[in-house]
């Protein structure tokens, strides 16, 4: 198949509507029936501001940059951008084109 790899980003310690960001998006995603996603802590980063956030055994947890990604058709890309379009969700995306499948069914 073919479609997009939609990627957000945001700080670990973000909320909207009274949730963790990236909970948030997770959630809105899977009651909308988005087929999968996943999110993923960075170990190092800097963002348009240019601070590095790097993750230390000792640092407290909030600072980092959190990734989560869909693998999703054109109409899942569109409705998911609507969706933080329309919640006004303080978030910065990239989408790629992606050709994706399930390996070892018959």
């Amino acid at each position: 198949m073919k479609g997009y790899s939609l990627r957000f980003y945001m700080h670990e310690n973000q909320k909207h509507n009274g949730m963790l960001l990236y909970e948030w998006l997770l959630e809105a995603a899977r009651k909308r029936q988005v087929h999968g996603a996943s999110a993923f802590k960075a170990v190092a980063g800097y963002g348009r501001h240019g601070q590095m956030h790097e993750a230390h055994f000792f640092e407290l947890a909030g600072e980092q940059t959190v990734l989560v990604e869909f693998i999703v058709d054109e109409p899942e890309a569109q409705a998911l951008l609507e969706l933080v379009r329309a919640e006004r969700a303080p978030l910065f995306w990239a989408r790629f084109p992606a050709e994706f499948g399930v390996l070892g069914q018959d």
